[in-house]
């Protein structure tokens, strides 16, 4: 798919955050924007290294960003523009927060060639059992956990997601 003028502006613009956190030293060489009828409402760089959160990825922390400037948790008619393809985590947040689309830059295998970050690993770990990884899972007391869920089912005033 052929990117637009407008694509390209907000992909710079996601490609210069990941450069200024970098020169900054809030983390590594990653950005990202969230965009809305033509307008950035969210903007993030990794800051992973600066916060000591490992969660702090430049795709969630424009998320956090957007989600809290328009007052909501969900980007529904939004883009989200990003300097390199996203990391599982990143990936799942995208999803949870429903973009109508992303665009990056740079891809998963290029961040790991170049820069030495490795999302193939965690790929790899997402389609092995789960007690069989390299962080194995286990899991138990199932049915007092399925309680939580049925309380849910039944609130009356709960806001779905």
């Amino acid at each position: 798919m052929q990117l637009s003028e407008e694509d390209k502006f907000f992909l710079r613009e996601a490609i210069k955050l990941a450069r200024e956190g970098m020169h900054s030293d809030l983390g590594g060489p990653f950005g990202a924007v969230v965009v809305r009828d033509g307008k950035i409402i969210g903007k993030g760089s990794n800051q992973v290294a600066s916060t000591n959160d490992p969660t702090a990825h430049a795709e969630i922390t424009a998320i956090r960003d957007a989600c809290k400037n328009i007052g909501a948790f969900q980007l529904e008619d939004c883009t989200i523009y990003t300097s390199c393809e996203p990391c599982p985590m990143c990936l799942g947040a995208i999803f949870w927060s429903r973009p109508v689309r992303v665009v990056y830059a740079a891809t998963q295998m290029d961040a790991e060639t170049i820069a030495g970050f490795d999302d193939h690993f965690i790929y790899e770990q997402i389609d092995i059992p789960a007690e069989e990884r390299k962080i194995p899972a286990v899991q138990g007391l199932r049915e007092e956990g399925q309680e939580v869920f049925r309380e849910w089912q039944e609130k009356d005033d709960k806001i779905v997601y």
